[in-house]
């Protein structure tokens, strides 16, 4: 494969790396040196629009940290959380599971309440819990969980968790940018999410949005130095630079993927555009007789869960490579509760591209003499 040509790029419908403009492209052809007045104002520029989309410019503050998603949940937990605290976590999919997996390996209190992976985590069962559960200080949540694509009703469980007088985290990797927040700065502790999902910039660099109490209160927790996000806040307080070397072409992309977060209409608009795409999406699989593991109440416009057919003839390695071949990617199922596979409607992708996506997959279909897309 020759990567010469951007045009011959494929198209990804996936939840992250995804599609990405050409001029976000562009905007990764320089060199900046990560102690130059101009990547320390690129740095400002970013971390203070992100306050702005969450909508807590006065209250919370925003700590860019390298690396995936999972690189800042991590850091998220790890810095915030205490010896002397208790986190439930709220968990109906892998990405809950994988903030189990944090707490283990990082020595934190925790206890776990569980949906499943089809079902959305239910706000009643949580006050329940918290009612029953005194020693609990905080609660985390994933707001989209991209194993199914199911959103949380985030809401509602923040107005339990605020209420209970518990603090509240969020992993918003696959929704932050898309799907509001909707909440008041008192409502939430901290948001953790990407550059590479609903903002359509690249992998490389997570952030995390931290009320300025918490941070300030919180070191000395972390017993990383990489992950330590008291540690990275203290040095952007202090001269505005980070504390080891930055992805700085990732950010030069991120800052412009921002500038056409922008001039889209901001939040509104992209959630508009994801949820054309994922009506495109549906509506095309469904008349091929695939059907979706979740009903439309509680799916996101984010990626979509197929159930596999019960065709003999349909071999899933089959229709993804056949699906490459044509320009366009998609995901393996995550699932424990049903054989599935996954298509994302994110990305700098259209409801024209989302259609030609469907005819190639009925085109597939019929190459591989699948007669229907229904599932055993």
């Amino acid at each position: 494969m020759t990567y010469s040509n951007i045009a011959s790029d494929p198209l990804l419908l996936t939840p992250g790396p995804l599609t990405t403009s050409v001029s976000v492209k562009r905007a990764m052809l320089h060199d900046l040196g990560s102690r130059d007045k101009t990547f320390i104002d690129l740095t400002e520029r970013i971390r203070l629009r992100l306050t702005s989309i969450a909508q807590v410019e006065d209250t919370h503050v925003c700590i860019p940290l390298q690396g995936s998603g999972t690189f800042v949940v991590e850091a998220m937990m790890s810095t915030l959380l205490a010896e002397a605290d208790k986190i439930l976590i709220l968990a109906n999919g892998a990405y809950g599971q994988r903030i189990v997996k944090i707490c283990a390996r990082h020595g934190i209190n925790h206890e776990v309440l569980e949906w499943p992976e089809n079902e959305p985590v239910d706000p009643v069962q949580v006050s329940l819990h918290l009612s029953e559960n005194e020693s609990i200080t905080h609660v985390v949540v994933v707001h989209c969980e991209t194993t199914t694509g199911i959103i949380n009703p985030l809401q509602e469980i923040a107005d339990v968790v605020a209420i209970s007088g518990r603090l509240l985290l969020i992993d918003s990797m696959s929704a932050f940018g898309a799907i509001p927040l909707g909440l008041a700065s008192d409502k939430f502790t901290a948001v953790a999410a990407s550059s590479n999902k609903c903002l359509q910039g690249l992998p490389g660099v997570g952030f995390c949005i931290v009320s300025k109490s918490a941070i300030q209160n919180a070191q000395g927790n972390s017993k990383s130095l990489v992950l330590d996000l008291h540690d990275q806040w203290k040095g952007f307080e202090l001269n505005k630079q980070w504390r080891f070397t930055p992805p700085t072409h990732v950010l030069l992309g991120f800052d412009q993927a921002l500038n056409e977060f922008d001039a889209e209409g901001g939040i509104n608009a992209r959630h508009k555009r994801y949820n054309e795409n994922c009506k495109v999406l549906v509506d095309g699989m469904r008349s091929m007789g695939f059907e979706t593991l979740l009903p439309d109440a509680v799916q996101a416009p984010i990626i979509v869960t197929f159930l596999m057919p019960a065709d003999p003839n349909f071999a899933f390695e089959k229709f993804y490579d056949e699906l490459a071949d044509r320009g366009y990617v998609i995901y393996p199922g995550k699932l424990t509760v049903a054989e599935t596979f996954r298509m994302g409607c994110i990305g700098d992708l259209n409801a024209s591209q989302i259609s030609a996506a469907v005819d190639c997959v009925r085109e597939v279909i019929e190459l591989m003499h699948v007669k229907s897309g229904a599932p055993s």
